[in-house]
Parts: C-alpha cells; sequence; structure tokens
C-alpha cells in the first residue's frame, strides 16, 4: 500500500497542526523535555507501544530527561508521511498525559 508523501503545501499544512515540530534533514523533528529521566523513560515506553502497532518505528535519542525525535517513512523514498504525522500527533498526546 502506497504512502501518502507529503511535500510543499501538504507538508506546511501538517506542519501547522503540530505543536513544535519542524523539518530536520528531511524529516519531522521536535525535542520533548519532561520532569526527570523516568517521565522522559516512560513516556518513550508508551510511544512505543503505539509504534509497534502502526509499524512504524522512530529514530530517537535519550539523555536524561530530553528526548529528540525524528520521523521519517523509509519505505516511502524515504519521505514524511501522513504516516509520520499520525505518530507525532500521538507522542504530543502521550506527552501531554
Amino acid at each position: 500500500m502506497p504512502h501518502e508523501i507529503l511535500a510543499g503545501d501538504a507538508l506546511d499544512q501538517a506542519l501547522a497542526t503540530l505543536d513544535g515540530w519542524r523539518v530536520d534533514d528531511g524529516k519531522l523533528f521536535k525535542e520533548f523535555v519532561f520532569a526527570d529521566f523516568v517521565a522522559a523513560f516512560g513516556w518513550m515506553s508508551r510511544v512505543a507501544l503505539h509504534a509497534e502497532k502502526a509499524d512504524h518505528h522512530p529514530e530517537w535519542f535519550n539523555v536524561y530527561r530530553t528526548v529528540r525525535v525524528h520521523l521519517q517513512t523509509h519505505d516511502a523514498g524515504p519521505a514524511i508521511t501522513a504516516k509520520d504525522v499520525a505518530l507525532a500527533r500521538t507522542m504530543d498526546a502521550l506527552a501531554r498525559g
């Protein structure tokens, strides 16, 4: 099943619906900062369950209370797709609690 690749105006419109996400090196990017390491790791664990179910796994890096996330659909080019936007929304929702 082909992925809906987002570029140009479509990507700009998608970014406008996301909180604090931007494009970095051709990938969606956001830095999340939590109260402490346990909160950051707990969030990553919750996201991992959603990512596995969606078969869409983030590229992320964690140091103490900060998690940096890059999202890109590798089997679509690689490119940014609606699948990345959906996972970004899930991440934001889980970060809000």
